[in-house]
């Protein structure tokens, strides 16, 4: 990337700005007011009326639901025809958005009161007998008619009354003992628990209101019903234009507030930015061509960016532009040169941080989303995308190690990735990549199919090494084994990132600090785990240890650790890195135990393996049944059937472990406890595995995210960089002509 700095008179700036935002390639660095004599600039004339346009569009496109899908093909459009249109399509559907709102709230009205009816229309009284007396008081409510005829039977103001129950609605009539009847009854009621009801002002008996009430509310619906048509009918022939329009006052509106990002003074404008260095040529031309002697376009800075992480920094002489212009250039370009020159000159501004554009292939791209949620890299720093592509999906797929998970969370990754742009899309391809590794090791962990080992189902001549994840008696030992593997991969992956920061240091600053900063944690992970791995000591350290290499080499290769002699040598490496961290890093001294329990912390691979694994287990254990054979040493086998779950409770060498829930169906005897059994066992297996499904994204996936930002991110990367986000943009709907 290089940085750039575009100097010129005020009377030039729109033209520079329309050669700069068409060349769509300057990341303008905002002004920050820190150099004297300079103001940030202020909007060109019309950004008001641009701004207000553009914000009348967006709300015309949101009353009528315009989506891009809605688009037609680009095409131009000028500013007369554009105001003359938006005017035209503004009015009509402002017209018919207020009497869709008129409408609706008259709907609502009527749906109040027919609310409000249907209680004296439970009650089933006359609307005209429950108002107008004198003598006597009525009131309307909801209440426990026990608790109402206590109250007034104890009131000494009521003399006679009578209560009317229909439903929950209850009317009453009051005749007081002396005096005025208003009042007397909510009087008498005080304590009693009721809701009184206003009685509607209508003639009609309730049944037959409620009836006039549908009845308009019905004509009301129609009548929107055609306001929502011809709103159809305006979407289907203003969408089009209203997504040019909106594409069209976005960029004039982006235009006229581009000043605000520039340092300014009364004459003279500085614009500095980033554009990529092989673009720089192209983008001097572009503006020189534009406003010729009138702006003075400079490359202040070079930054490359190489594997290691390299940030070089190269002040640039003044390499473009133009040259100062002679007595016979004319005098405009006289006074732009003396006017920059009197506010100032040329003043850098903003940070000199580079945007990062990160560019990882077709492939590893999508995984540059799980980067950025840590935080986009640094100019200085090494891209770790390619890593995580690496290693994520081999994580994930390893804690499933399932191949009908693997199938779905594949499927589910390409619906996201074919129906879905931006994130969801590239959390789609993600979602493809680790399903894919899933169903990989699904194959390997004996044609594991939603927890069932399938490779049980090949002919019997047929060995398949690997019979499952640990969980059967027959299989402990595989389940050990995969806890070495989950700790040698923490240590290789661990050595990547310490590398990484290593070979950072040495180019950012010398070989001193790469061996105190980095190569001191390299010395202590490797020979602390050299040793623990060796022979010294070997009361001490479980034997699987040892034996997992050849379990896993299916007995071709043995280990009995590394010799007492490296594994000393193990020990005297991890005291030198100590000493080396002592001397370079002292604080860092504290977590000298960090490569033993970063590494101790990669077992939750093997963890939720086999918390997945025993998942699917139990979920198919209680629906179909399982047993162990060879008299409960040997391997997990389900059921599925009442004939088979004969067949091994009268078998000695056979275990049963659970009946499970479609053993009571049998095909022979139809039953309907035998039916709802099936049914319910297969309810149960399909909802299970659904839950484990979606516990695989909270357990496998969450865990494979934070060994790589925990452990691995946190020995070389820390995020911070700004995303590349040139001036400009690609027409979509309309064209530049």
């Amino acid at each position: 990337m290089s940085r750039v700095s575009v100097t010129g008179s005020k009377r030039v700036i729109d033209d520079v700005i329309e050669a700069a935002y068409a060349h769509h390639s300057l990341h303008v660095t905002d002004y920050d007011d820190r150099y004297e004599g300079f103001d940030p600039g202020t909007s060109l004339d019309g950004a008001e009326t641009v701004n207000e346009r553009l914000v009348t569009v967006r709300s015309l496109e949101s009353i009528l639901d315009v989506d891009e899908d809605d688009a037609e093909v680009a095409r131009s459009l000028d500013d007369d025809g554009l105001e003359a249109e938006l005017d035209r399509v503004r009015d009509r559907v402002n017209e018919l958005n207020d009497r869709r709102d008129e409408l609706q709230g008259a709907i609502r009205d009527r749906q109040e009161e027919i609310d409000r009816m249907e209680p004296f229309a439970e009650l089933g009284i006359d609307l005209d007998y429950l108002r107008g007396y004198d003598s006597v008081e009525v009131v309307v409510g909801e209440a426990k008619p026990a608790a109402v005829e206590a109250a007034l039977g104890d009131a000494e103001t009521v003399d006679a009354f009578d209560v009317f129950v229909g439903g929950d609605v209850l009317a009453i009539v009051a005749r007081p003992t002396d005096g005025d009847a208003e009042g007397v009854v909510q009087d008498a009621l005080v304590g009693v628990d009721i809701a009184l009801l206003d009685v509607p002002d209508a003639d009609a008996s309730p049944e037959e209101y409620v009836a006039e009430l549908e009845a308009e509310q019905a004509d009301l619906r129609d009548e929107l019903d055609g306001v929502e048509a011809e709103l159809d009918s305006v979407k289907e022939e203003a969408a089009g234009f209203l997504l040019r329009a909106e594409e069209k006052l976005t960029i004039e509106a982006e235009k006229k507030e581009a000043p605000l990002s520039f340092a300014t003074t009364e004459n003279a404008f500085v614009a500095e930015g980033w554009v990529p260095t092989e673009s720089y040529p192209d983008f001097e031309a572009a503006v020189v061509d534009a406003v010729g002697d009138h702006v003075e376009v400079e490359e202040l800075e070079r930054a490359s960016f190489t594997p290691d992480g390299d940030h070089h920094s190269e002040p640039v002489g003044r390499s473009g532009g133009t040259e100062s212009p002679s007595a016979d250039d004319g005098s405009a370009s006289a006074e732009t040169e003396a006017a920059v020159a009197t506010d100032g000159g040329h003043a850098a501004h903003g940070t000199d941080d580079p945007p990062v554009v990160q560019d990882n292939g077709s492939a590893a791209g999508p995984f540059e989303l799980l980067v950025q949620a840590f935080g986009r890299p640094k100019y200085t720093e090494f891209d770790p995308t390619l890593l995580v592509f690496l290693t994520f999906p081999a994580m994930f797929g390893f804690m499933i190690g399932d191949v009908g998970y693997g199938v779905l969370y594949a499927a589910i990754g390409f619906f996201m990735y074919s129906r879905f742009e931006g994130a969801f899309r590239e959390l789609g391809s993600v979602a493809m990549w680790a399903g894919g590794f899933a169903i990989l090791f699904g194959i390997y962990f004996g044609i594991d199919v939603f927890g069932y080992h399938a490779y049980q189902l090949l002919p019997g001549d047929v060995h398949w090494p690997v019979a499952g994840k640990g969980l059967s008696p027959a299989d402990l030992d595989w389940g050990l084994s995969f806890l070495v593997v989950s700790v040698a991969f923490g240590i290789v992956h661990l050595n990547v990132g310490h590398a990484i920061s290593f070979v950072s240091i040495l180019k950012q600053h010398n070989a001193k600090h790469a061996v105190y900063e980095a190569g001191s944690w390299l010395l202590i992970l490797n020979g602390a785990w050299i040793w623990i791995f060796s022979g010294v000591f070997p009361n001490s350290k479980p034997d699987f240890l040892f034996e997992a290499v050849s379990v896993l080499t299916f007995g071709t290769v043995s280990f009995s650790g590394f010799p007492v002699l490296i594994g000393w040598a193990g020990a005297v490496a991890a005291v030198l890195g100590l000493v080396l961290l002592g001397i370079g890093e002292p604080p860092e001294l504290a977590e000298f135990l960090s490569p033993v329990v970063n590494v101790i912390s990669y077992a939750r691979l093997m963890a939720v393996l086999l918390a997945k694994g025993g998942m699917a287990l139990a979920v198919n254990l209680l629906a179909f049944g399982a047993y162990i054979d060879d008299g409960g040493d040997g391997s997990f086998h389900f059921i599925f059937s009442a004939e088979h779950l004969a067949h091994v409770q009268e078998t000695p060498s056979e275990e049963l472990v659970f009946a499970g829930i479609t053993t009571a169906f049998d095909p022979a005897a139809i039953g309907l406890v035998g039916v709802v059994a099936l049914v319910a066992g297969v309810l149960v297996a399909v909802v299970g595995h659904l839950v484990v499904l979606l516990l695989g994204v909270t357990s496998a996936g969450i865990q494979a995210v934070r060994l790589e930002y925990v452990e691995f991110f946190g020995n070389f990367y820390e995020g911070g960089g700004r995303e590349y986000l040139p001036f400009g943009r690609d027409r979509k709907y309309t064209r530049d002509d």
